[in-house]
C-alpha cells in the first residue's frame, strides 16, 4: 500500500479522536494503549529492552513489555523518569510493578537484541534536551536494531522535521493511522489496528477505508 493511500492523522486530531472513542464510542484510552501493547509485544520475535519517557507513548511501551515478560522475551524496562507519569501510562507502570518488573531509571542493553522506543509520540514540538536527548544518541549508537512505537523519537510527527537528535528506527509501528511526518529515520512503517472506531474518524471530517484491515491488522505502507 503507497502512503498516498491512507488519510494521515496529526497530533492535534490523536487527541480528538481519543477523546471521542473514549466519550461517544466507550473505547477507553486504557483500552486504545493496552492494544498498542499487544500489537508492538507481537511484532517484536527478539529478547528486547523497552525504552520509555514519561508520557502517554511511554504506557504504550510499557503494555508492550508486560506482554513480552509474558512470553519470555523482555530484557528490560529503562524509564526516564517514572514518577512523571500519570493517568493511563501510571497504570501501566503500576501493573508491571505489580508482576516483579524491575523499571530502571538507567539505560541497560545488556542481553538486548531489540530496542523498543518509548519515549516521545505525537506531541514533540522542539528537540529534545537533557536525559531525553543523551538516551537518543545512546540508542543511536547501540548498534540494535530499533522499534519506534507510533513515530521515531525526535520526529515532528506533523512536519517531519528530524530535531536533533532523533531515533534511527528500522521499523515504526504508528498507531491507528499514518503521521503525516513519517518520512525521514521512520524506517519500515506498519500501521496498526489498536482499535480506534471507523466512526471516530468519520466524526472528524477523516475517510478511512472500511476494509482497511480486512488482511490483517498490520498494513505496510
Amino acid at each position: 500500500m503507497s502512503s498516498s493511500a491512507l488519510p494521515t492523522l496529526n497530533s492535534r486530531q490523536v487527541r480528538e479522536v481519543d477523546a471521542l472513542a473514549d466519550e461517544r464510542f466507550g473505547v477507553s484510552v486504557e483500552w486504545l494503549m493496552e492494544a498498542a501493547g499487544w500489537q508492538i509485544a507481537r511484532f517484536v520475535g527478539q529478547r528486547a529492552a523497552v525504552v520509555c519517557g514519561v508520557g502517554n507513548n511511554a504506557g504504550d511501551g510499557l503494555a508492550a513489555a508486560r506482554h513480552l515478560h509474558r512470553w519470555g522475551r523482555l530484557a528490560a524496562v529503562c524509564c526516564i523518569d517514572a514518577g512523571r507519569l500519570h493517568g493511563p501510562a501510571a497504570r501501566e507502570l503500576a501493573a508491571l510493578r505489580n508482576l516483579g518488573i524491575d523499571v530502571e531509571d538507567e539505560l541497560r542493553f545488556d542481553d538486548v537484541e531489540v530496542i523498543v522506543d518509548a519515549i516521545f509520540g505525537t506531541g514533540l514540538t522542539r528537540a529534545p534536551e537533557g536525559r531525553f536527548a543523551a538516551w537518543i544518541d545512546t540508542i543511536n549508537k547501540s548498534g540494535k536494531g530499533v522499534i519506534a512505537v507510533d513515530v521515531p523519537s525526535g520526529l515532528d510527527a506533523d512536519s517531519g522535521v528530524a530535531y536533533s537528535p532523533t531515533v534511527q528506527a528500522d521499523v515504526t509501528i504508528t498507531l491507528g493511522l499514518p503521521k503525516p511526518g513519517l518520512l525521514k529515520l521512520s524506517g519500515r512503517v506498519l500501521v496498526a489496528d489498536i482499535g480506534v472506531p471507523i466512526e471516530a474518524y468519520e466524526a472528524i471530517g477523516i475517510a478511512v477505508p472500511h476494509d482497511l484491515f480486512a488482511q490483517g491488522d498490520l498494513v505496510r505502507l
